[in-house]
């Protein structure tokens, strides 16, 4: 039996369990509480985490085994990357797998703002007939502003294009050609807040993007804006974004991610204007199976020292 060991705490696809245990034996501990994984992390070379678990200072301290921590997926705003590094463990995540997922998310948000889908849906249930309230705007013709044009961005944008909507993209990592190389026309944030209809966002966590959409930002753009998030919670000030629909400066919103996890009937979340979703952006059938795979694979790279493609700190 291989002396590498591997603890999953969010559940893996059998794909990816069926890799990791060609190398090492795997213990699927799906659900485990923060206590109880301050008790056994130190058995372990590998742990694998999706969102739930949180990965923090008190983990790598009690993981004094811990050569990698993989992330099932994007977003590694639950791992404390300098902890890592202090550590010197390696953090892996499995930025592709989920592009797709998200990007159509994205586009099927757009769509239920653009023609008041669940609102219709709910009446029609209900018994009713309110052909004529619902009146809805085309996608065609408007201009989509994308705030962070990485990969799922420029999917997202890409498939906003075949509707034959306007793309900008803002993205301070990208250079001006590489954005138009990916389908967006280059724009400052205050010229994209200006210009768009409808504005997504697909933009990490962190201490630059934290409530980066906010009262100030709100006010520059067009009146009547309509609002996607399915990146992370935490990058949208709740409060403000509540403010703006209510004043009518934002037209609608389409969130699948909250600065709390699960928000509850927050009057953000009940809001008639507000479509939401319980952070299902990767939640597709396939999503799950190329996440598995990849992380699996990254986490034994790591293991056996060979290169790796998604090295995150």
């Amino acid at each position: 039996m291989t002396a590498w060991k591997v603890l999953l705490t969010d559940g893996l696809e059998s794909i990816g369990r069926e890799i990791l245990q060609k190398s090492a034996q795997v213990d699927d501990r799906a659900g485990i509480t923060a206590d109880e994984l301050l008790k056994v992390v130190g058995g372990y070379d590998a742990l694998i985490v999706r969102g739930r678990t949180k990965v923090t200072l008190p983990v790598f301290e009690a993981g004094s085994r811990l050569k990698v921590v993989g992330r099932a997926g994007v977003g590694v705003d639950n791992i404390d990357l300098n902890a890592a590094r202090k550590s010197g463990v390696t953090v892996v995540n499995s930025p592709i797998a989920t592009t797709m997922a998200v990007a159509e998310l994205t586009m099927g948000m757009m769509l239920a703002l653009a023609r008041e889908l669940p609102r219709a849906d709910a009446t029609m249930k209900a018994g009713k007939w309110l052909k004529k309230e619902f009146e809805g705007f085309e996608l065609s013709g408007k201009t989509l502003g994308v705030i962070g044009f990485g990969r799922i961005g420029a999917t997202a944008g890409k498939r906003a294009a075949a509707f034959e909507m306007k793309v900008l993209g803002y993205d301070p990592l990208l250079p001006a050609p590489e954005i138009q190389a990916r389908g967006g026309e280059p724009v400052t944030l205050d010229e994209l807040y200006a210009r768009a209809d409808v504005i997504t966002l697909h933009v990490p966590l962190t201490d630059e993007t934290r409530g980066m959409l906010n009262a100030a930002a709100f006010a520059k753009m067009k009146k009547g804006v309509r609002i996607i998030c399915a990146a992370r919670g935490g990058v949208i000030d709740e409060d403000a974004l509540l403010d703006a629909l209510e004043s009518g400066q934002v037209g609608g919103a389409a969130l699948d991610v909250f600065s709390t996890e699960p928000p509850g009937a927050a009057p953000l979340v009940t809001h008639p204007h507000v479509i939401v979703t319980p952070h299902v952006g990767a939640q597709t059938a396939e999503a799950q199976v190329r996440a598995a795979e990849d992380i699996a694979s990254e986490v034994l790279a790591a293991l056996q020292g060979n290169p790796l493609r998604w090295k995150v700190a």
